[in-house]
């Protein structure tokens, strides 16, 4: 009986101490979390896409699709790291429809290489436009954070 006993104001101060713990996530705690999360994404692809205009206008669609693939690995990896960070209970819905957006992203990248490696530019423009839709759309679901490295940029890459 006592075991029991002890056992369940274990469970209920566990249970207290993580609600405790969500509630001070703020949107300047979790903006302090993700933005170099986000930093070291854009600096990823800032390299991986440099000159890929360039390539696509040249007519190497093949190691400019390998480079739109290399990003969305890139980006998938920040992807699963933004999505592990505890998040504002007030903003739980608003981030969660920011980070379907992020992954739409990455399926929209890997689109985009697979066309170009295909030989396809038509195709693969098509799926540049939708990312940069796709981007504003992310960006107007978290406008009120501020992010400076968060903030979706494809039309800065393609």
């Amino acid at each position: 009986m006592r075991v029991v006993v002890i056992t369940a104001i274990l469970a209920f101060m566990v249970a207290g101490a993580s609600l405790a713990y969500a509630e001070e996530v703020t949107r300047d705690s979790y903006k302090a979390q993700v933005e170099p999360i986000c930093k070291t994404d854009t600096e990823a692809n800032e390299k991986v896409l440099q000159g890929v205009r360039t390539e696509v206008k040249q007519g190497k669609l093949k190691p400019a699709g390998a480079r739109f693939m290399k990003a969305a690995q890139a980006l998938n990896k920040a992807y699963l790291q933004l999505k592990a960070v505890p998040q504002p209970p007030a903003d739980e819905a608003k981030l969660a429809k920011w980070l379907s957006y992020i992954k739409t992203e990455v399926s929209l990248f890997e689109q985009a290489g697979k066309a170009l490696k295909a030989g396809n530019e038509h195709k693969a423009q098509t799926y540049v436009a939708k990312l940069t839709h796709n981007a504003n759309l992310a960006n107007s679901q978290v406008i009120s954070f501020g992010f400076r490295y968060c903030k979706l940029q494809p039309s800065k890459f393609t």
